[in-house]
Order: structure tokens, then sequence, then C-alpha cells
């Protein structure tokens, strides 16, 4: 719990000065902070407590996270929130020395695009450290996780469709989404490999 205040604190002061996040590694610990704990707290929910399960736990809700800043670009960069790592955004040659200015400024090219598409591979990686997690999970929990799982990855394929038009508009699921969703949730009854 004190981990989720102090990233709780750590997000009200960078959106109050409108500060962005230096590399991956910063907006990763925050996502350490601000989401992981939450599925640690039900997994001990759910008498699941090895070392494995954890692990599998943080990737899945630190990638939960982030595909949450991508997915939500075209309303945070708006509100003074600032997800995309400075370092990401110069390694894809656009350079924000002022974040209010400069992430404003930001439009669909080339760059913001291979940006964008870089920042959801990350989370789609971490995602995918963790998806034997729903073998573990007992129960309509289960199903609820695969259904979580399952609906950040197509959040992020949508993500992926928009490119760098996500910096405009909100990808969103959709009832017409729903029967992909219960199928690559049934499909995860295989066995882990």
């Amino acid at each position: 719990l004190d981990e989720l205040l102090s990233a709780f604190a750590q997000d009200v002061a960078f959106t109050r000065d409108g500060a962005a996040y230096a590399d991956m590694a910063q907006l990763l610990d925050y996502c350490r902070r601000s989401a992981n704990p939450v599925g640690r707290l039900l997994l001990h929910l759910y008498g699941v407590h090895d070392d494995d399960a954890l692990r599998q736990s943080d990737a899945i809700c630190t990638a939960l996270q982030l595909i949450n800043f991508w997915q939500d670009l075209s309303e945070d960069i708006p509100r003074g929130r600032y997800y995309l790592p400075l370092a990401e955004c110069a390694l894809h040659g656009i350079d924000i020395r002022r974040p209010a200015r400069d992430f404003a400024a930001l439009r669909p090219d080339p760059n913001t695009t291979q940006l964008i598409a870089a920042a959801a591979s990350q989370a789609r990686a971490s995602m995918q450290k963790g998806l034997k997690l729903v073998h573990r999970v007992p129960g309509r929990a289960g199903w609820e996780l695969r259904a979580v799982v399952q609906g950040g990855l197509r959040t992020l394929d949508k993500v992926d469709a928009l490119g760098a038009r996500a910096l405009l508009r909100r990808p969103t699921l959709s009832r017409a989404d729903a029967p992909r969703l219960l199928w690559r949730m049934l499909w995860m009854l295989q066995s882990p490999t």
C-alpha cells in the first residue's frame, strides 16, 4: 500500500509540474509501484504466493499500466500527463525539451509512429512474460484474468493499427471485439508450455 501511495503522489507531482519520465526505467519503476501491488494483493486473496506467480503478475500489471498509457495518449497529453519517456522519444528522433509545448506539438508522422510501435511492443512483451499466470489463478478469477489479459492485448492491436494517430484518437474496445476476445480466452485453456 505504501508503494501505491508513493506512485499516486509521484503522478500528482509530475502532472502538477508538467514533468515527463526521463527514460523507460523510470517509467517502469512507476509501474512497479502503481500497478504491480494491485496484482500481488489479488494473488494473495487467491492463495497464490510463489515467486514465479508474483513475477508473472508483475509482468501483466506492468503491461496493463503501459497499455493504459498508450491507449490514453490523446487524452493525457492535453491534460499535461506525459508518459512517453524522453529518452525513447530521442531514440526515435523526437526532441522533447519542454514537455508542455513539445508533447502538445506531436503529430502523426513516421517518427511518432515508430515511437508508439516500440512502446506498444514493450507492453506486449511484458504481457507475454506473464501469460502462464492464467493457469494458476482458480475459478472465476482465472477467467477474469484471461479476459483482462486478452482485453489488454486487443487494445494493443488497436494502438498498433492507429500508430501515431493514437495521439489524436483513443482506441477502445467495443462489442464487436467480444467474439475475438472469447476465442483468445478459450485458446488460453491449453496448458502452458
